[in-house]
């Protein structure tokens, strides 16, 4: 493969971290990580150690790392979007606005969609904490839309950079906007189940600039919205853009805020915090509103460093993560806590698997590469952490969830067809 967006600097690697990568004799494995820059492919691992009073101190290590490679976040945008509107709601709360209070989205223009109704909920109305269960649970689009057009691009970006995400621009909906369009956000209307008003947010225009001066262009060809084969690179100059370390300090900053400085914090409650947690790690299998068919939608669905043959996690492990595919790429970014073994580490990664440089053509190598590499790193990285010794034994009681049970008399029909 070749790309026109390589840039020629030394990409960051430690010599520890290639070493534990490298113990794993996989071939298919090994071959990505002896190809890491055809296959844009990057890493962090986070060590996490605990002190006598059970306070963990983070240390990242690196392989291939370098933020001016671009990979597409795809769905990765739908966490900090979760965070951000929990932190808007907050001050929300005055007027009578919680995360479940029901909302009616409406659309002012030919290209905006509405929505008044969400059959996936228990009371048949959209709310913020109803999307962000969808966005969780099996990266739904349209919830990732919805929190977009809550929030807003001006206030999504200005809010990260302010916060130290120096890597970060979100200006795009998953709806084949134009960038113009992707301007406008909805009139959002907060209402109680009788439709009595709670709270209107009006429509709103983002007149901040953005810098599109990089270009961003890959492969060799593409196929347009028409399915007509376009001979020249795709074009991802304004696309949205993520580094693989911000997305890492994001979950992190939520995961354990003491940790990061209060600056790069998430203004939310402990209970939307329990709240994340919860749905960070919960199984399409544990969830009845949105009742998911787990045939299609299973444990493993979205937890790639554990995604094997079987599609089931292990009882002892839970993984807090959220990850993302589209046009080849494929990321992970997530906290792993082993229940039994005391055992927690925090391990991202992003990939490229495209060989005929086509975009657009729905055919990438996902399964013959891409997954069977996450679950091999995931598994390299947790056989690592299960040896290695610890000073003091990490109490990971903050993060035992009392999860939902599926309700084995609800005899409504599955979901098995979103659009993600």
């Amino acid at each position: 493969m070749s790309y026109t967006n390589i840039i020629n600097a030394q990409p960051k690697s430690d010599a520890i971290l290639y070493s534990i990568l490298h113990s794993n004799k996989n071939t298919s494995y090994k071959d990505v990580l002896n190809h890491a820059k055809t296959y844009r492919c990057q890493i962090i691992y986070t060590q996490i150690n605990r002190d006598k009073n059970n306070l963990p101190k983070f240390i990242n290590y690196y392989f291939n790392y370098d933020p001016q490679v671009y990979f597409n976040p795809a769905s990765t945008v739908k966490m900090p979007l979760a965070f951000l509107s929990l932190q808007k709601l907050k001050p929300l709360a005055s007027k009578g606005v919680k995360r479940n209070t029901p909302l009616q989205i409406d659309s002012s223009s030919e290209w905006q969609k509405a929505a008044y109704k969400d059959p996936t909920s228990a009371n048949g109305f959209p709310s913020i904490e109803h999307y962000i269960k969808k966005a969780f649970l099996v990266s739904d689009n349209e919830a990732y839309n919805r929190m977009y057009q809550f929030v807003g691009p001006q206030n999504i970006n200005r809010d990260l950079l302010d916060k130290g995400y120096k890597d970060v621009r979100i200006t795009r909906q998953f709806m084949g906007l134009t960038t113009e369009q992707n301007r406008h956000t909805n009139q959002v209307r907060f209402i109680n189940e009788d439709g009595t008003a709670v709270y209107t947010q009006p429509p709103a225009y983002n007149t901040d600039s953005f810098d599109f001066s990089r270009d961003i262009k890959l492969g060799k060809s593409y196929l347009d919205k028409n399915d007509s084969l376009v001979n020249k690179p795709f074009d991802f100059t304004v696309h949205n853009n993520l580094s693989l370390d911000d997305l890492q300090q994001m979950l992190q900053s939520v995961l354990f805020p003491e940790s990061v400085p209060r600056k790069q914090r998430f203004n939310i409650s402990q209970e939307d915090q329990r709240f994340l947690l919860q749905y960070l790690s919960q199984f399409p299998s544990e969830t009845n509103y949105p009742k998911y068919d787990t045939s299609k939608y299973y444990d493993t669905y979205v937890k790639f460093f554990f995604r094997d043959s079987s599609h089931k996690m292990p009882e002892n492990i839970r993984v807090f993560n959220k990850v993302g595919w589209a046009y080849g790429f494929m990321t992970d970014v997530s906290y792993i806590a082993d229940f039994t073994n005391n055992v927690e580490f925090m391990l991202s990664a992003t990939l490229y698997v495209n060989s005929d440089e086509i975009l657009n053509d729905n055919k990438y190598e996902y399964e013959s590469i891409g997954y069977p590499f996450f679950y091999n790193l995931g598994q390299t990285m947790y056989q690592f952490e299960l040896r290695r010794k610890r000073a003091f034994k990490a109490n990971l009681s903050d993060f035992k969830i009392t999860y939902e049970q599926r309700d084995k008399k609800d005899t409504r029909p599955s979901i098995s067809d979103v659009d993600n």
